[in-house]
C-alpha cells in the first residue's frame, strides 16, 4: 500500500529537480547528481506504480500519517545526494542538510555558501519552499488527485494548513493557500530585486523567507547586505521582516484579508496574540539593551530594527539573522526571550514551527478555568472557549498530550546532546528546541555544530522531524501493534 501511495509522489518529485538542473545549464556547473536524482524518482515511481496496479490502498488517518512520515523520510533521502555528489559531504551531514531544509528548520551544518554551486544553492532553496507548506500538500496542488483517499493527506501533514478551511473542498482549499504562497514569494522577489539584490538573491530569500527556512546563500545571512555596503540594506530588512511575518500568520488570516475584511489580521485572536508577543518582548528587550548600556539611547532606530527584525525571525522560526542572537548586542534577558519564543513558535495554518500561538492561548485558558474551579461551586460549567466557540474536550487533551511531548522531546535531546559533547546545559537545551521548533538559530557557532557527534546530529534529524510533523506521524512509526491497526 505505502509503495501505490508513494508511487505518484516520487514521479511529481522528480519535475522538482529540473530547477536546480536549470540553474545549473545557466551558470555552467555540474548538474550530474540533480539528473541521477530525477531520473532515479522518476523511474522509481513509476516501477512502483506499475507493479501496485492492482493493490487497494485504502486510507485513514492512522494510515495516512504513518505514509506521511516514510515520504518525508524517503524524499529528504532523495534530496541529500546532491550534497554528497556535488560538495563531497558526508551522508550525516547531507541528510542532516536535506531533513532541515524540507522541514524548514534551517539549521545548517555547511559553511562557504558565498562560493558554493549556485545550483546547490538553489536546492536548497526548493527543499524549504516546498516544506513550507507541505511537501504532500504541493502534491496535492499539482495533482488535485481524488483517487481513493488521497484527501486525507491533508490532515496528516501536521499543523500547516489542516488546522482550517476557506473552503469546504480539500484540493480547493490546497490551491487557495499554494496560490497565496506562490503569490506572497513572487512580491517579495521583486521588491527585494528593485532594493538591488541580483535575480538570484532574491528568488532565493524569497523562497526561504515566506516558507520561514531561513536558508541563505550568504554565511553572514541577511547582515550580508550591511556588510557589503548595500544602500538600501535597511529596507531590505524590513522588506524580509514583513514577510517573515507573513508567513508566521494562520494562511487562512491571509484570504480573509483579501476576500471578507482588510481589519482580519487584527480580528482574529491568535494574530493579535502574536502580534502581542513580538511587542512585548521587543519592548523587554530594548530596556534591556539600554540599561546594559547605562541608559544611553544612541543609535535607537538600529537598535530597534534589529530587535525587531531577530524576534520577527525567532517567533516565526525562519532563522534569518541580522545580528547573532548568542552576541553581546542581546542582553541576557533577550537570550531567555529568544528561547521562549523558538519554543512558541508562529501560528497554526501557518509555516512556523513550534507549539504555536493558538495551542498557547488554549493552555492559558485551561490554567484559568481551573483556577476558577477552586472558586466557583462544584457544579459550575467551564468549557474551555476560543473566538467565542467552545474548544471541545477532545482538542484540549490532544493539545495537552502534544506540548507534552514537545517538552520532553526537547528534554531528552538536551540531555543527549550535553551527554555527547562539551556544550554547556543552555547551548544543549538551545540546540535541541531549535531543532524540534524548527527554528535554525542556537547558542553556538556552525563550525561547532558541524563538529558534533553523529549521535547528536541524528537526535536533531529526530526533531526536526517530529516537530515539522507535529510528533504523531513520527511517533506511529514506532507504535506497537502498527501492523494490527493499520
Amino acid at each position: 500500500m505505502i509503495s501505490k501511495l508513494i508511487s505518484p509522489i516520487l514521479i511529481v518529485f522528480s519535475g522538482v529537480f529540473l530547477i536546480p538542473i536549470f540553474v545549473g545549464l545557466i551558470y555552467g556547473e555540474s548538474i550530474y547528481s540533480f539528473i541521477i536524482c530525477g531520473v532515479f524518482s522518476l523511474l522509481m515511481g513509476l516501477i512502483l506504480r506499475k507493479v501496485t496496479r492492482n493493490v487497494e490502498a485504502k486510507l485513514n488517518l492512522f494510515r495516512s500519517m504513518y505514509f506521511t512520515a516514510i515520504s518525508w523520510a524517503v524524499l529528504s533521502l532523495i534530496g541529500c545526494v546532491p550534497y554528497i555528489v556535488e560538495l563531497d559531504k558526508s551522508f550525516v551531514d547531507a541528510f542532516f542538510e536535506s531533513v532541515s531544509g524540507f522541514t524548514t528548520t534551517g539549521i545548517t551544518v555547511f559553511t562557504g555558501l558565498d562560493t558554493m554551486a549556485n545550483s546547490v544553492i538553489m536546492w536548497r532553496s526548493i527543499t524549504q519552499c516546498l516544506g513550507g507548506l507541505g511537501i504532500l500538500t504541493f502534491f496535492l496542488f499539482i495533482t488535485s488527485s481524488s483517487e481513493g483517499d488521497m484527501w486525507q493527506l491533508f490532515g496528516a501533514e501536521g499543523h500547516k494548513i489542516s488546522s482550517s478551511r476557506p473552503v469546504p473542498n480539500v484540493f480547493a482549499t490546497v490551491r487557495i493557500f499554494w496560490f497565496i504562497y506562490g503569490t506572497l514569494i513572487i512580491v517579495e522577489a521583486i521588491l527585494l530585486k528593485i532594493l538591488g539584490l541580483s535575480v538570484f538573491d532574491a528568488i532565493n530569500h524569497s523562497l526561504t523567507t515566506l516558507s520561514t527556512g531561513g536558508f541563505s546563500n550568504h554565511d553572514l545571512s541577511i547582515a550580508y547586505y550591511k556588510h557589503m555596503g548595500y544602500e538600501h540594506y535597511k529596507a531590505i530588512e524590513y522588506v524580509i521582516m514583513l514577510f517573515m511575518a507573513f508567513g508566521g500568520i494562520n494562511f487562512l488570516v491571509h484570504y480573509k484579508f483579501v476576500k471578507e475584511s482588510k481589519f482580519a489580521y487584527f480580528k482574529d485572536v491568535e494574530s493579535k496574540m502574536f502580534f502581542k508577543i513580538i511587542a512585548g518582548a521587543t519592548v523587554l528587550t530594548l530596556l534591556g539593551i539600554q540599561m546594559s548600556r547605562g541608559g544611553v539611547f544612541n543609535g535607537i532606530e538600529e537598535n530597534i530594527r534589529n530587535t525587531v527584525f531577530q524576534m520577527i525571525s525567532v517567533i516565526t522560526t525562519t532563522g534569518f539573522g541580522t545580528v547573532d542572537i548568542g552576541s553581546d548586542f542581546f542582553p541576557e534577558i533577550s537570550k531567555q526571550i529568544f528561547i521562549i519564543l523558538m519554543v512558541i513558535g508562529g501560528s497554526v495554518g501557518s509555516t512556523s514551527g513550534g507549539i504555536k500561538v493558538l495551542r498557547v492561548i488554549i493552555l492559558e485558558k485551561i490554567f484559568k478555568r481551573e483556577i476558577n474551579k477552586l472558586r466557583l461551586p462544584r457544579n459550575a460549567v467551564l468549557p474551555v472557549t476560543l473566538n467565542k466557540e467552545v474548544v471541545s474536550p477532545s482538542e484540549v487533551t490532544r493539545v495537552s498530550a502534544l506540548v507534552f511531548g514537545w517538552i520532553m522531546l526537547i528534554i531528552i535531546g538536551s540531555f543527549i546532546t550535553v551527554l555527547f559533547s562539551d556544550l554547556n546545559a543552555f547551548q544543549g537545551f538551545s540546540g535541541m528546541a531549535s531543532a524540534v521548533g524548527n527554528i535554525g538559530p542556537f547558542y553556538f557557532s556552525v563550525d561547532k555544530m558541524i563538529s558534533l557527534s553523529p549521535v547528536i546530529k541524528y537526535t536533531y534529524i529526530i526533531g526536526m522531524f517530529a516537530g515539522r510533523l507535529e510528533l504523531l506521524p513520527l511517533f506511529i512509526l514506532f507504535s506497537k501493534g502498527i501492523t494490527r491497526r493499520a
